[in-house]
């Protein structure tokens, strides 16, 4: 499996538009962010001092104690009370304008083009599907750990032969996200791959 440089040439062939290094910026960030977000569960919750065990009773007099003045023992100051304008479970996820997740993805693809940091393979299958054998195809391509593979799919045997490999992602061409291509230290690319990648860019 030799690998070619991907240069923006080669990506002009193949059809995938990239963004302008002054443009996209600001649109990487915010799907990132909202890539992010969505992750959260937003179920932290805390009770309020109506919702916490116990009852109403002062816990002791007004006055003649010599100590402050106080009501109900679910109050904010003790411990095992309420708390005051704590989490609540939300919903934190955000939605991304297609426009703008296109745009992300222009600017993600081309500054890895223009790093040198992205290559194109014929294919990549790992026959036997294991792992020694998908360590070595690896090294070959590149010499950095965290590597993001693209392609159009993969059989059962890569996939199996590369579930191991935590720094190594096997990702189709669908799938892969702004942030996974960003997060790589080398992307490498699928012949097959190219023509969904065009269509994303588009």
């Amino acid at each position: 499996m030799p690998a070619k440089t991907f240069s923006v040439t080669d990506a002009a062939a193949a059809e995938i538009r990239l963004a302008d290094p002054n443009k996209g910026s600001q649109a990487v960030h915010d799907l990132v962010v909202a890539y992010r977000a969505n992750r959260r569960l937003g179920s932290a919750s805390t009770k309020t001092r109506g919702e916490v065990r116990g009852n109403n009773k002062k816990i002791y007099r007004q006055k003649g104690t010599g100590g402050a003045r106080h009501g109900d023992k679910r109050a904010p100051i003790f411990v095992g009370g309420g708390v005051v304008f704590g989490p609540r479970p939300r919903d934190y996820s955000k939605k991304v304008p297609k426009s703008v997740r296109r745009l992300a993805l222009q600017r993600a693809l081309g500054d890895q083009i223009r790093a040198e940091a992205v290559q194109t393979v014929d294919s990549f299958a790992i026959a036997d599907g294991k792992t020694k054998s998908f360590v070595a195809a690896v090294a070959a391509l590149t010499e950095v750990k965290k590597v993001v593979i693209i392609a159009k799919s993969f059989d059962e045997a890569t996939y199996l032969a590369g579930r191991n490999i935590s720094p190594v992602l096997l990702i189709t061409a669908d799938e892969v996200n702004v942030e996974q291509i960003l997060h790589a230290d080398a992307v490498i690319i699928a012949e097959d791959a190219l023509e969904t990648l065009a269509r994303r860019t588009a």
